[in-house]
């Protein structure tokens, strides 16, 4: 049996989570108070007539918060019963979390009279914490929009082939801000910008004449193999200490030619000798 516990603030995306989720086989409940979390695994496991039950639930700042708070030892319980769950938790700006409750006109959950949205939106943070804490995969929407968010869940929750640590390899570029759920992150600004030839700015790092330039360049070549062996050398550390997720992001102005041809290059080699490596360029769409 696979559980999968959505979380995180109002507005971060979790709705979009749990659909995706549905879409994708699972049996979704919206809103589960807590405390009953043991007790729903336990009668998943029972009564359930798939071979290989599929269950997500959303727990968030609805819940009372005695029960948020009890959350860490009601985790341990379910993977006491040897159930595989993931817990997701979904986040952005506080800036960010404002202007989508403005432009929906919804009320937070934890506003009224006395409180205010932005003093809503701060509370509801460490009200989460113990879930936020214990979060296997963390996922900053600040900078998604909606299908973005959905291909998000799909390679990183989804796209499990084999057990152990998920590696994701990402390509960004800094002018739209660094991913902040990213575990290491590298800056490759310093190399010589493709940008800068017109016959190769409208071109990304996918394309052969933009790869042709870069494998040319002796700064990119040293970069590389700096960081490959690194990576190789401690990617494996990380999954031997149980990590679910390990995501490293490699950054460049825009998110175009360096980082993405840098990040194509790492993924094909970290694939050879890690499982579960999956390649993303945040910024190409």
């Amino acid at each position: 049996m696979r559980m999968i516990i959505v979380s995180g603030r109002s507005g971060s995306g979790k709705s979009t989570a749990l659909n995706v989720l549905e879409d994708n086989g699972y049996y979704c409940i919206d809103n589960l108070p807590a405390g009953l979390l043991p007790e729903l695994a336990e009668r998943a496991l029972i009564h359930t007539e798939l071979a290989q039950p599929l269950v997500a639930v959303s727990i968030d700042a609805r819940n009372l918060p005695s029960h948020l708070s009890r959350f860490p030892e009601l985790l341990e319980e379910v993977r006491n019963r040897h159930i595989q769950c993931d817990v997701l938790y979904l986040d952005a700006d506080e800036e960010t979390l404002l202007k989508r409750f403005s432009e929906t006109r919804r009320r937070h959950p934890l506003s009224n009279a006395s409180r205010s949205l932005a003093e809503a939106i701060h509370d509801e943070s460490q009200l989460l914490g113990p879930i936020a804490d214990l979060a296997d995969l963390k996922v900053n929407t600040t900078h998604l929009n909606l299908y973005q968010l959905r291909d998000t869940i799909k390679l990183r929750l989804l796209n499990q082939p084999e057990p152990g640590t998920a590696f994701l390899v990402e390509s960004f570029g800094f002018k739209r801000g660094m991913p902040v759920d990213a575990d290491l992150v590298f800056d490759v600004r310093c190399l010589p910008n493709p940008y800068w030839k017109p016959e190769l700015r409208e071109q990304s790092g996918l394309d052969q004449p933009v790869i042709d330039y870069l494998a040319a360049q002796p700064d990119v070549e040293e970069m590389y193999q700096d960081i490959s062996s690194y990576l190789l050398k401690w990617l494996p550390r990380f999954a031997a200490s149980n990590r679910a997720y390990v995501t490293i992001a490699i950054g460049c102005t825009g998110g175009h030619h360096r980082s993405v041809y840098l990040t194509e290059r790492l993924g094909q080699l970290l694939q050879q000798s890690l499982k579960n490596v999956q390649v993303r360029h945040r910024d190409l769409s």
